[in-house]
């Protein structure tokens, strides 16, 4: 299989057509993105989108990135962006009801002017925006206490929009992930398939999870060597880990494909540790 990453669902791309329509409907925006990879996470024209709409920022997957790191870039975002920002792994009752009062409290001019017009008082209007598989079903389900929105493992499991009643102050309009039409920046690319928000058919496994091997060893070396029992000698590679796993294929040559997919899964569910693999330094912030 090709190295370069390829991807751009039909689905998505009419989601993201639909999504200025949505837009007029809404009062306030909920943006999530990847606390692993908060940059390569981020919808880029989401400024473009959001036609100066409120917007609350949502760092999701917090427990399994890197603490420190959450807090540089939740204190980067608000700076740079305006917008409140909150880093949640969801499972954090005080969190919910945090999102809902910031909602509620980032609505409070347009809900003055519906009052200035002589309109009725009415719910505030909210929708999510991310990549697939960053966690917007699951807010959802968490914000309504109950799975009203399809989740699922795989990225872009989303794709139909809907409404959802959160408690008689708040409704919530699901939106698929958003993926550029051209990914420029392979990088991002790559660290987007390694926290798993692309699907699998758009890119080898086997040379994503070497990629990730790298990048982790460069950011967090002393943690991986310990994990995979690597010695300072050592190359710190898919077919290292094989052999120490003694996961041996026919002609006594390592199990590659296996050792992809269990690097991927111990990185993606936390078992490594907590890591971010991006910092406002490493990129190049728009």
């Amino acid at each position: 299989m090709a190295k370069h990453i390829h991807w751009y669902p039909g689905h998505i791309a009419k989601a993201q057509r639909q999504l200025k329509e949505k837009l007029n409907l809404v009062d306030v925006i909920i943006e999530v993105i990847d606390a692993r990879i908060p940059y390569s996470s981020k919808y880029k024209k989401i400024n473009d989108l959001c036609m100066n709409k409120p917007r609350l920022m949502l760092m999701n997957k917090s427990d399994v990135s890197d603490d420190n790191y959450n807090k540089i870039w939740a204190s980067y975002y608000k700076k740079e962006t305006g917008c409140d920002v909150i880093v949640t792994n969801l499972s954090n009752k005080s969190d919910i009801k945090l999102i809902i009062d910031k909602l509620i409290a980032l609505s409070k001019d347009v809900m003055q002017k519906r009052i200035q017009k002589g309109l009725l008082p009415r719910p505030v209007r909210t929708m999510v925006i991310g990549m697939p598989n960053v966690g917007k079903s699951s807010t959802i389900n968490r914000l309504v206490n109950k799975s009203k929105a399809k989740t699922g493992a795989k990225a872009g499991v989303t794709k139909e929009q809907q409404w959802v009643r959160i408690n008689d102050k708040v409704e919530l309009l699901d939106t698929p992930g958003i993926i550029p039409t051209v990914q420029d920046d392979q990088f991002q690319a790559l660290k987007l398939a390694m926290v798993n928000s692309i699907g699998e058919n758009a890119y080898d496994s086997e040379y994503v999870a070497q990629k990730l091997v790298y990048l982790l060893c460069e950011k967090y070396n002393n943690e991986i060597r310990n994990y995979y029992g690597f010695e300072d000698s050592e190359n710190m590679d898919l077919e290292t880990i094989a052999y120490k796993k003694n996961w041996i294929i026919k002609g006594n040559l390592p199990d590659i494909k296996r050792t992809a997919q269990y690097v991927l899964s111990a990185f993606r569910s936390g078992k490594i540790g907590k890591f971010t693999l991006e910092t406002p330094d490493d990129c190049a912030i728009i």
